[in-house]
């Protein structure tokens, strides 16, 4: 590894004093334009990387942001703390990462040491599907503080989400869309997503004057169990039926499964819709459902910016919602969808 670059060889090359050289690297003081560029060509030439600490000790900035994840290895968790991680190293500043492992002992023990540390702003990444807003933690620090992932019960706080209400809008109307009029809804119960996507739905389905199936959702949890229970239910009741909106896409999934085992054609028959694009997450990407992609990326990437932002005096309190994306698959498309998407069908 060669001698690190320091501001004296960037002023000697230059010919100019430290001072001067110091000054016209950060564009300030009185420098002539000639003197100013030749310093500038002086440090791309050497590769000049200004020491981080030098420069706080110099403006009380350590170009460093605290990130305070709950579940940091949460599948979910991934593709957000990515989008921050991707959205700061772009603009050269660190991140200090602290995992509270789900554990509230270990949130306040980590609370406590992001306290001490000389950090710019802190961002706190939560689990995403909350039956209630986070406590806020913002009070207790003199840095601009934002929420990826999660809300807080603190009004003045900022926090990004995906959209939610869009997506089950956007879910409903793809349905509405392709014909279908009898749809039925499979989702959680007491949870933040579940709410906002069944109300996107419903605002859907009211604009096209079209009733919810079964008259009302049939709420469990999460998990791919419960969407075949579910969809066991519908076919046990003989209901008319021809799409059904999953919370998300291990519902989806579940409810395909017991479908195709009673012989219902998937999608002739019965519609199905998810939501969080899984395959797109692990890696699939074999185009079975047809999803709704929340782009967690972006949601990181847009509290990120946002508190750098922020640590400028630019503060927008209040909820903060990334746009989803409708992903086609076999489950509304039909197999025509491979053909579309891959002339091979080799995808």
């Amino acid at each position: 590894m060669g001698k690190t670059v320091t501001l004296s060889d960037v002023a000697a090359a230059a010919r100019v004093d430290l001072s001067t050289a110091s000054r016209a690297l950060r564009g300030e003081g009185r420098v002539s334009p000639a003197t100013r560029q030749r310093i500038i060509d002086a440090a791309a030439e050497l590769d000049f990387r200004p020491n981080a600490q030098a420069q706080f000790l110099a403006n009380g900035v350590s170009k460093t942001v605290g990130v305070l994840t709950l579940n940091a290895p949460a599948i979910f968790a991934m593709p957000v703390l990515t989008g921050v991680n991707t959205a700061l190293g772009q603009l050269d500043i660190a991140t200090l990462l602290y995992d509270a492992r789900t554990d509230s002992a270990v949130l306040q023990e980590s609370v406590r040491k992001l306290h001490a540390r000389r950090i710019d702003g802190l961002l706190v990444l939560g689990a995403g599907v909350l039956r209630s807003p986070l406590h806020s933690i913002s009070a207790g620090f003199d840095i601009p503080v934002a929420y990826a992932y999660a809300t807080s019960d603190d009004p003045k706080d900022v926090w990004f989400m995906p959209d939610g209400v869009m997506a089950g809008r956007m879910a409903g109307e793809h349905l509405l869309g392709i014909g279908r009029r009898h749809i039925a809804h499979i989702t959680s119960k007491s949870d933040i997503g579940a709410r906002d996507r069944e109300t996107g739905l419903m605002q859907a389905l009211k604009a096209a004057k079209v009733p919810l199936a079964l008259g009302k959702p049939l709420r469990g949890n999460w998990t791919r169990r419960w969407g075949a229970e579910a969809a066991t239910q519908i076919l046990e009741q003989k209901a008319s039926v021809d799409a059904i909106f999953c919370g998300n896409d291990q519902i989806a999934l579940g409810a395909y499964g017991v479908l195709r085992a009673a012989g219902v054609r998937v999608p002739d028959d019965v519609a199905l819709v998810g939501v969080d694009n899984w395959e797109g997450l692990v890696g699939n990407g074999d185009n079975l459902l047809t999803t709704i992609e929340p782009n967690l990326f972006n949601v990181g990437r847009s509290a990120a910016l946002y508190l750098t932002a922020a640590t400028e005096g630019r503060y927008e309190p209040g909820a903060h919602y990334e746009a989803c994306t409708l992903v086609l698959g076999e489950t509304t498309m039909g197999s025509g969808i491979r053909t579309a998407t891959d002339p091979e069908g080799l995808i």
